[in-house]
């Protein structure tokens, strides 16, 4: 053969074996933010017009969340929070509005705690979906009950739910160490 035939023959190759590396890394990326984010890499992408934007926005929410200072809570501080939780919980009988607006406030004050920014709804869940993808849904279904509570728009048993969504949450942070860093 000539040389210009095996110039053409290693092109091809290396051409073949960039692209296989390619497939294999998007592949890598795809499994790993599936294994982040649960159900919310799934979420994210059905919002969006592709699946390379989607992936971007959720690499963006890790390299955000990754700069934020989330810690621990220490052991006074959770035995306290739990403590509130139970008493929230207590009210919830006499009050069930006022204590699903107790367990959101709670909730955010756990997020406070630990280093999350509580200022904007999105934004706390865009924060937490890097480390609580599989207890977002939890959390905005919540946090709908409570605002439709607001409003005097929720019936008793959708402030149970709304209780028992805040508590999926408020018990993976009160107890979650950094392991999501």
């Amino acid at each position: 053969m000539t040389t210009y035939i095996w110039v053409a023959v290693v092109v091809i190759a290396v051409v073949a074996l960039a692209a296989v590396a390619y497939v294999v890394q998007q592949q890598k990326r795809r499994n790993h933010l599936r294994e982040r984010f649960g159900p919310e890499y799934e979420r994210i992408v059905a919002d969006h017009d592709n699946r390379r934007d989607a992936e971007q926005e959720l690499l963006d929410r890790e390299q955000r969340h990754s700069e934020l200072d989330i810690r621990p809570l220490p052991q006074e501080s959770r035995e306290t929070y739990a403590n509130r939780w139970t008493e929230v919980q207590e009210r919830f009988v006499d009050a069930p509005g006022f204590a699903v607006t107790e367990a959101d406030q709670l909730v955010t004050a756990v997020m406070a705690e630990r280093g999350y920014p509580t200022e904007d709804f999105e934004q706390r869940l865009s924060d937490l979906s890097v480390g609580h993808g599989e207890t977002l849904d939890h959390y905005r279904a919540a946090h709908e009950i409570s605002g439709r509570a607001a409003k005097k728009q929720a019936s008793t048993e959708e402030l149970r739910q709304a209780m028992v969504h805040y508590r999926a949450l408020f018990e993976e942070l009160l107890h979650e160490t950094t392991r999501g860093r």
